[in-house]
């Protein structure tokens, strides 16, 4: 069986569970205080539309999460309240309306605090278990959380969601997949602290993509220095790649000497396009009439550009010849046809 599969289904509302054979789901963070409602809902429904299933606010104070009563009213994913010192905030957030609470154990006083949501990262650990003057383990973030989840476990709360997070990617690794053997429990996977978009993407798929490879991982965030819809967006775009959400495909060629068009500038107004469909189709943008079509064979539509040039082709197969300042618009026009009939 699928690692992620053998773990405990959690609701989170009436549409929406973690865990078990439920969808990889997506989510990331609004970097706007929360007590901006309307700013904060603005972000929330954009990050929805493009694919988000949980979006996770920060709340400083108390009157942050009495915005929360407000939001939830206006969105239409559920609400996730990061809360990193004070337990009674948890709780007031809850009340007001969100469907799940993020806490950093690390920060937990007492055994009375446990009205919160567990998950550790290499920058919050048990004092008791990890001296932060020496060396951080896969095995002792293994170890610190497993000491919460006891805690939660002798008041017989099982509603849980792990994550263990670190900026170190190997490290990252092997604390998921030790965790995964270890515990039944969802698991929330990410690099924390990775960067900007450039850095992220790049160190982010190198530590998610094993996990998902080997089954392991319910819920999903590529953290990102910046917009939380490029997180969104990578997010997304690595799924898909282990056919984990529907998404179109966009193929295209490095280029070479044999390229006579603006490629580089097709391509990228392409992918722009395509960030606004939910369908699963692939699209080729080739530079070489010669290899374009053949190479790009399995594509639903494609192009393949020449002198000035570009030829239109489904399947592989050559269907027109498009002057360059055409090709786009023309392109659009038969991946609608093919929506249509999707």
């Amino acid at each position: 069986m699928i690692l992620r599969e053998n773990t405990r289904q959690i609701k989170i509302d009436e549409q929406t569970y973690i865990g078990g054979s439920n969808d990889v789901l997506i989510q990331s963070m609004c970097n706007i205080k929360t007590s901006k409602i309307d700013e904060i809902v603005k972000q929330i429904n954009e990050c929805a539309k493009i694919g988000a299933k949980l979006m996770r606010v920060s709340v400083l104070d108390k009157e942050d999460a009495l915005a929360i009563k407000d939001i939830v009213k206006q969105i239409s994913i559920p609400l996730v309240a990061d809360i990193h010192f004070d337990y009674k905030l948890a709780i007031l957030a809850i009340e007001n309306g969100a469907k799940k609470i993020r806490i950093n154990p690390g920060n937990i006083g007492s055994e009375d605090d446990v009205a919160i949501r567990i998950g550790v990262n290499s920058g919050s650990m048990d004092k008791e278990i990890y001296d932060y003057n020496s060396k951080l383990s896969a095995e002792l973030m293994v170890k610190s959380i497993e000491k919460y989840i006891k805690i939660f476990e002798k008041y017989n709360f099982h509603k849980l969601i792990l994550s263990l997070k670190s900026s170190d990617v190997l490290e990252t690794i092997e604390a998921y997949r030790l965790a995964a053997n270890k515990f039944n429990y969802p698991l929330h996977i990410g690099i924390t602290e990775a960067g900007i978009k450039e850095v992220s993407t790049i160190r982010s798929t190198a530590g998610l993509a094993p996990l998902l490879y080997f089954g392991i991982g319910n819920t999903i965030r590529i953290s990102i220095t910046g917009d939380p819809r490029d997180e969104i967006i990578a997010a997304k775009a690595l799924l898909s790649e282990f056919g984990l959400v529907n998404i179109p495909k966009l193929i295209s060629c490095p280029t070479c000497g044999r390229t006579e068009v603006n490629l580089d500038e097709l391509s990228n107004k392409v992918h722009n396009y395509l960030k606004t469909i939910n369908t699963p189709i692939t699209v080729a943008i080739m530079g070489c009439v010669v290899n374009g079509p053949g190479e790009a064979r399995n594509a639903d539509i494609g192009l393949a550009g020449g002198k000035n040039k570009y030829i239109l082709f489904k399947k592989g197969q050559i269907i027109a010849t498009i002057d360059e300042k055409d090709a786009y618009s023309q392109l659009i026009k038969e991946i609608e046809n093919i929506l249509k009939n999707y």
